[in-house]
């Protein structure tokens, strides 16, 4: 287990990093076992990380067994988990390009400016009303929305994403909030997105 705890600040710091997020803000967490993760304590700054910030959490029923106390959003990182065996780390982040996108009326119902969008985000993003930060419904929204997302915008929140490792998750984060960063600096509508045929060569293509 110490291992696993010294890998997940390792992964925790360089993400952090990124200066994808504010402080405290965001959450990370990684499965470790089949029904183990670790995630980030409340509290915490990635860029920060200490072993003594660490929480350890049972999967299926979303209980915090030991270190840190768990951050608030633990439960859709385990429900994530639970719904989908494939996820290793999910990330939690407000990230300032896709947190401004999260907090327009008329939010894009296009993200795919550039091929990495549909290569490693997902076709289609999903978009989840604004719902309190840490609350079951927050956490059910999110869950389902990850049974076939990858990438999730949380309105006036952030964004989330998912991953089956940590680069996986990171590229993913980084990519969307590119995307937001030309939607944003494009100004209102004035942007082109790949068209379906675009997007189904490029997975034709990565696929052969």
């Amino acid at each position: 287990m110490n291992s696993k705890i010294l890998k997940f600040v390792e992964e925790s710091r360089r993400i952090g990093r990124e200066y994808l997020q504010y402080c405290s803000s965001g959450n990370l967490s990684w499965r470790i076992e089949d029904n183990t993760a670790l995630i980030s304590g409340t509290g915490s700054w990635l860029i920060n990380m200490e072993e003594t910030q660490v929480a350890i959490c049972e999967i299926d029923s979303s209980q915090w067994i030991g270190g840190a106390t768990p951050s608030m959003e633990s439960c859709f990182h385990m429900d994530i988990m639970k719904r989908r065996r494939d996820v290793e780390v999910v990330f939690h982040l407000q990230s300032e390009f896709a947190t401004a996108i999260s907090c327009m009326r008329r939010k894009p119902e296009n993200f795919n400016v550039t091929a990495e969008i549909p290569c490693y985000c997902g076709k289609e993003i999903a978009v989840i009303p604004y719902l309190r930060p840490g609350s079951k419904e927050l956490a059910q929204a999110v869950s389902t929305a990850f049974i076939d997302h990858d990438t999730a915008i949380l309105s006036n929140h952030g964004q989330v994403v998912c991953g089956k490792s940590f680069d996986d998750a990171l590229q993913k984060a980084l990519f969307f909030e590119m995307a937001c960063n030309i939607i944003i600096k494009s100004g209102e509508g004035n942007y082109a997105t790949l068209t379906k045929k675009e997007i189904d060569e490029l997975t034709h293509y990565l696929h052969r």
